[in-house]
């Protein structure tokens, strides 16, 4: 059932050409509300960013390099700062707003391939299908950010679902879910995303094109409607500073988007697509996607997004200390091949481990961009929920002990600085607590207990919610 205060405080600039830009909230746009009522006044959101090949856990061949060394409970960021020789220490900055949990494993088996199998259960917790099976396997549920946006959302809204990384026609999309095989598409053009959100689509085509050619800006063409807000007498210096950084954020996203294409062909930005099939590119990609997500959600224009980084099993040749290395997919097997045969590659356990340091660190990218957004009650970060999650656990395609980091409260709702153990549970309630934390309900009208498989026990992970 959809919340009855869905997408109310949502607020917009209409400018030439029907363009639309969404604003932050601002207090003095919001309805009159008792001091309780405070914590609604921006929706609460939910953002995944999905790995792909496992990390580098502690197997009986290899040490642990992924979960941190200290006992679970309460962490500090000097601690997560010094424990240098695990990934997660590169997300120390954000120590006080992360909850890392362990003890998650996927409740059902693959189909002939494990990659496919872990995709289909990441974010739905159901079963994988039997037909199809192997890399064409899909899950028999919906995932948890089309739950959010259909529940939590505008009337037809669907999350955002973005990709970053070359597609090999072998297993690619994995992530989002309308329902029982119903896997959606996701958007890998950055600038195709950013023309839906802001109504881009039916602007004025020579308008559209000074905006390719950076001689303007989206926010040029919303200046009458701006210049008339700024003067309101009842914003205060707060809301004036969120406008500055919200219009500064649309430039500098637009200013990006353009320095990523190649060989200065800033005349045509849909050029953009030759950077989407490079690997070297791939973090400016996720990035640039990673600043669209920060701007919806201080927007509201979306309650749920996921971001795909790489194909199923993500075959990136990614940069390492300055050179070009194998596959990401070869270099997780450990082997110069994709199957079970091949010339072992040199330390091929380090560069594993410096490829979960490097996207943990796109994480990070997303964590400072949702913590730039001040708001009355903190950040944007303490108003949503930011998800680091893969659809393995480890180089054996392990289902067991799968990685789900969280950044952000929810609105409180969620203990952070913490290092927590679920127990071995699967993981529909680590799903439902996120759902939950966010304000979806099950049947009873109570907080989600029982998203996933219906045979699966229902719950949260009862030991991170505050």
């Amino acid at each position: 059932m959809k919340s009855a205060s869905a997408m109310k405080r949502r607020n917009f600039l209409r400018g030439a050409g029907g363009v639309v830009v969404a604003l932050p909230f601002l207090e003095a746009l919001a309805p009159k509300r008792r001091a309780s009522a405070a914590p609604g006044d921006v929706p609460s959101f939910a953002i995944f960013i999905r790995q792909g090949n496992g990390v580098c856990t502690e197997t009986g061949d290899e040490p642990e390099r992924f979960w941190p060394s200290f006992n679970v409970g309460n962490f500090t960021q000097a601690q997560l700062a010094d424990d240098t020789d695990r990934a997660l220490s590169v997300l120390a900055p954000h120590a006080a707003q992360l909850t890392i949990v362990r003890g998650v494993n996927f409740a059902f088996p693959g189909n002939g391939c494990g990659h496919s199998g872990g995709g289909n259960q990441v974010l739905t917790a159901a079963r994988v299908s039997v037909d199809p099976s192997g890399a064409e396997s899909k899950s028999e549920g919906e995932s948890i950010d089309n739950r959010i946006a259909s529940e939590l959302g505008a009337d037809g809204e669907e999350p955002l679902t973005l990709y970053a990384g070359r597609k090999f026609g072998y297993l690619d999309e994995v992530l989002s879910y309308r329902g029982p095989q119903d896997l959606r598409a996701a958007e890998r053009n950055p600038f195709n995303v950013y023309q839906d959100l802001f109504g881009l689509s039916g602007i004025d085509p020579a308008d559209l094109e000074k905006i390719k050619n950076r001689r303007k800006s989206v926010n040029d063409l919303v200046r009458a409607e701006m210049t008339t807000l700024l003067a309101r007498t009842d914003l205060s210096s707060s809301d004036r500073q969120r406008l500055e950084l919200h219009f500064d954020a649309i430039r500098d996203l637009e200013s990006g988007i353009v320095c990523g294409l190649s060989e200065g062909d800033v005349a045509n930005i849909e050029a953009m697509a030759g950077n989407l099939n490079d690997d070297t590119m791939i973090e400016q990609v996720a990035q640039t996607h990673c600043d669209i997500l920060a701007l919806a959600m201080a927007c509201g224009a979306r309650r749920a997004a996921t971001l795909q980084i790489g194909s199923g099993n993500d075959g990136t040749q990614y940069v390492i200390d300055g050179v070009q290395q194998k596959s990401f997919h070869k270099i997780s097997h450990r082997i110069d091949g994709d199957g079970d045969v091949g010339p072992p590659i040199p330390n091929a356990d380090i560069l594993h481990h410096k490829i979960d340091m490097k996207l943990l660190g796109i994480f990070g990218y997303l964590c400072d961009k949702l913590a730039e957004y001040e708001l009355p009650n903190g950040t944007l970060l303490d108003y949503g929920v930011a998800c680091f999650t893969n659809d393995l656990s480890n180089k054996y395609h392990g289902y067991n002990n799968v990685p789900y980091i969280l950044a952000g409260t929810a609105g409180g709702f969620l203990k952070t600085g913490l290092y927590a153990d679920a127990g071995n549970v699967d993981n529909n309630k680590i799903l439902s607590t996120i759902g939950a934390a966010v304000g979806c309900k099950n049947g009873a009208g109570d907080p989600l207990d029982d998203f996933g498989d219906p045979g699966l026990e229902k719950g949260l992970v009862n030991s991170i919610v505050a």
